[in-house]
């Protein structure tokens, strides 16, 4: 991607972190107090106690080294953009040395991004002025999770690229993703006889939290490989026993098995 002459558009106003200097005055005292109190020999449960704040408030003030990382901290996951989905896609052009803040937006639009010009050029000059490498923040655990369970055709772009990111940064994930992945497609197609196969590669790698899934799956290996080849499950049971078991724990108490046993026959 070549660089080109980057026009100037208006660009947009970004707002502080710190929304007022009374605010600012009063996040530095309290920083300066945790730490005081640190200094002191003092527990942070129990300065939590002498200034009647939670632990977490106690924690991120006693983790930060000054007051300004501990707003800007806050303030970086506190608000979101409509640019940090897109982030990755910038971030992976300007390592392969485009930089023109312009043509990335005209690139990203297709994909999808609905917000203005300005917020890329703001987001890509800050990579050039920080001190620090300025990259797309990690998705969380959960999106991670979506991602890596959802079916890869049915990902977008911007996502396929994002969990290409995550994954590049932990060989152990990429391991993890492909076997969730196989079991999957096992389970889709009705491929039981695959199931040793699966094991053994998931034996090969150092999954431990995956061993322990992969152990109690071969205890029960051959009702598995069943389950995962016959058209036949027990899915209309479990319901039942389930029903069951919350209108059970609706009357805990309250009522005996006669009327249990009414409602049993007479719910919906």
């Amino acid at each position: 991607m070549a660089k080109a002459a980057e026009p100037a558009p208006p660009e947009e106003k970004t707002d502080s972190p710190w929304r007022s200097e009374r605010f600012a005055n009063r996040g530095r005292a309290r920083h300066a107090t945790v730490h005081a109190l640190l200094e002191a020999g003092h527990s942070r449960r129990s300065i939590g106690r002498q200034l009647q704040m939670t632990h977490r408030t106690v924690k991120s003030l006693a983790d930060a080294v000054k007051s300004e990382d501990l707003f800007r901290g806050q303030w970086q996951h506190s608000r979101t953009s409509v640019l940090d989905e897109y982030k990755p896609y910038l971030d992976e052009c300007w390592d392969e040395g485009c930089t023109n803040a312009w043509r990335l937006w005209e690139e990203i639009v297709p994909l999808g991004y609905r917000g203005s010009y300005g917020r890329v050029s703001a987001y890509l000059r800050e990579k050039r002025t920080s001190p620090r490498p300025v990259t797309a923040q990690p998705p969380a655990p959960r999106v991670v999770t979506r991602w890596i369970l959802s079916r890869p055709e049915t990902l977008t772009e911007i996502e396929q690229l994002r969990l290409k990111a995550v994954l590049a940064n932990w060989s152990e994930r990429d391991a993890l993703t492909g076997h969730v992945r196989s079991f999957a497609h096992m389970l889709i197609e009705r491929q039981g006889e695959r199931l040793p196969q699966w094991l053994d590669a998931v034996r090969q790698d150092d999954l431990p939290s995956l061993h322990t899934r992969a152990a109690g799956i071969d205890r029960d290996r051959n009702a598995v490989i069943a389950g995962l080849t016959l058209p036949w499950n027990s899915g209309v049971v479990e319901g039942h026993v389930n029903r069951i078991k919350i209108l059970k724990r609706q009357m805990f108490g309250r009522a005996g098995f006669d009327l249990l046993r009414k409602r049993v026959l007479l719910a919906p």
